[in-house]
């Protein structure tokens, strides 16, 4: 299901803050390990560490 896009403005410091509820709608938490990386075109992707790590091993790659 596609739910609501919303907005984010990233601080000076380069934080972002997610909402609780988009952190529930991924399966993620407050304290979740997560591993970010850009995808180009302005597009950040977060994974679950575990995911992730999961990814490269049977896929050798993350997408």
């Amino acid at each position: 299901m596609i739910r609501e896009p919303v907005q984010l403005t990233i601080g000076e410091d380069g934080a972002v803050e997610l909402p609780i509820g988009l952190l529930a709608e991924s399966g993620l938490s407050p304290g979740s390990s997560v591993l970010a990386y850009s995808i180009g075109d302005g597009r950040i992707v977060l994974r679950r560490e575990e995911d992730a790590t999961q990814d490269l091993i049977e896929f050798g790659r993350l997408d």
